[in-house]
């Protein structure tokens, strides 16, 4: 599983987000990673690590 997602500032006291990236540069990220072999990827703005988590299952090889 890959979650790749935005950086979003939680308040003034932490890290200033450095640069928005586009919905479309997300689709691109996780178009790569499949392409690399992950078989469950998750990719934009507001995926989280957890980003429906449950729905993936672990597959044997």
């Amino acid at each position: 599983v890959l979650t790749l997602g935005q950086y979003l500032r939680p308040s003034p006291k932490h890290l200033p987000v450095v640069e928005y990236i586009a919905p479309e540069q997300f689709d691109y990220y996780g178009q790569i990673a499949r392409q690399k072999g992950f078989l469950h990827v998750a990719s934009g703005p507001l995926v989280r690590s957890s980003y429906h988590a449950a729905d993936f299952h672990p597959v044997r090889r």
